[in-house]
């Protein structure tokens, strides 16, 4: 009889602890949906604002690439227009046009012109 009784307490303690403890679950899952939706709802929000900054952040680099493309442009013709005036003022033709009207330069005479050869 007393081992019934000892059975029967077991029994009736494992009875309301599972009563207690699924109670506990009920009111722990009810206190959890609402800190889940806020928590789910701030994830969204959170990740929202950074595809906003990325957007924001790839439009001012893409900005930036242009700007600098039409830079390089700009450049590229003025660095043509110099190797073109570069080229007009090293010519030869007015290099000795200068020579002789400007420098007053002449030819040296044959007797005077040395040749020098390489052994």
């Amino acid at each position: 009889m007393i081992a019934e009784q000892k059975n029967h307490a077991a029994l009736m303690c494992r009875w309301n602890f599972k009563m207690v403890g699924t109670k506990m679950v009920e009111n722990i899952g009810k206190a959890l949906v609402p800190l889940l939706l806020v928590g789910a709802w701030l994830s969204a929000v959170g990740s929202a604002m950074g595809v906003v900054h990325s957007t924001h952040e790839a439009r001012k680099a893409t900005q930036k690439l242009e700007t600098l493309r039409r830079e390089a442009s700009t450049l590229r013709v003025t660095s043509g227009r110099f190797l073109l005036e570069k080229s007009s003022w090293s010519a030869y033709s007015r290099v000795e046009k200068i020579a002789f009207e400007e420098l007053k330069m002449k030819l040296p005479e044959t007797d005077k012109t040395i040749l020098v050869y390489k052994k």
